[in-house]
């Protein structure tokens, strides 16, 4: 069996707002987390170069796949430079709706300082691909299905409008998706998708829903190491598993309460 660690990213900064600390990076961490990943032979892919060398059972030896979700602004100013120093591709799954001038297209409630159009052309020019991750970043699975097709295919149209580059992939905001909302991801024309789960994915895995593997500021160099060589990962990520497989009943019978009219 394959098995690839995708660690998902959000904020790498040492002044994180209260939205965004916990999941925040320090850059020194970020750079130490890629000195390793660099200096132990592993080979960093997009997610989408990721799924294509699935489809040929092609997988290089020691792959990895770095992403970031939403699009902060400080991806371009901490992330990207120690990237290109290492010259590591990664996938960045941009909000398009949250960026600094979406101007009329602004929508939703970013949480932090976000990129600009420019700085994602720039990171798509340095081998960063763009990956969607819909439009106003709201919980996909809760929307009404025509809610859920302007989210997904608004995003992916911006984004290759403005960047230039096709956006094959996306990942779901909070992680959150069911088999109504990967139809619709299909049929908007990506081919594959990230969820989070906190497991080591797998060829087995569903391509519409591969999962990563978190890194937070509380993450430590063992516990980054241990997760990335798949040593005792359900342990290591027991608490957040279990509140991901809570949610996710709590999200279904609520999806479901929704679609029953007051008259029934």
């Amino acid at each position: 069996m394959i098995r690839v660690p995708i660690l998902m990213y959000h904020s790498v900064t040492d002044r994180p707002n209260e939205a965004t600390r916990p999941l925040a990076v320090r850059p020194g961490d970020f750079a130490e987390q890629v000195a390793y990943l660099a200096d132990g032979g592993y080979t960093p892919m997009t997610f989408a170069d990721l799924v294509a060398a699935l489809n040929h059972n092609q997988v290089p030896q020691k792959a990895v796949v770095i992403t970031f979700d939403d699009g902060y602004a400080d991806f371009h100013s901490h992330a990207l430079p120690v990237l290109e120093r290492r010259r590591m591709p990664a996938t960045i799954f941009v909000t398009s709706g949250w960026l600094a001038d979406a101007g009329k297209d602004a929508a939703g409630r970013p949480l932090d300082d976000m990129l600009t159009w420019g700085q994602a052309r720039e990171a798509a020019a340095s081998g960063i691909e763009i990956g969607g991750h819909s439009h106003s970043h709201p919980q996909l699975d809760q929307l009404t299905d025509a809610e859920l097709r302007q989210e997904l295919r608004r995003n992916k149209g911006l984004l290759e409008d403005k960047v230039g580059t096709p956006v094959v992939t996306m990942a779901y905001p909070y992680g959150y998706s069911s088999a109504r909302v990967r139809r619709e991801v299909r049929k908007a024309g990506y081919f594959a998708a990230c969820a989070v789960s906190n497991a080591i994915a797998a060829d087995r895995h569903d391509v519409l829903a591969v999962p990563r593997l978190t890194v937070a500021r509380r993450t430590s160099m063992d516990r980054f190491r241990r997760a990335v060589e798949g040593r005792g990962v359900p342990l290591i990520y027991l608490r957040e598993r279990t509140l991901t497989k809570g949610y996710a009943i709590v999200r279904r019978a609520r999806y479901a309460m929704r679609q029953v009219s007051p008259g029934d």
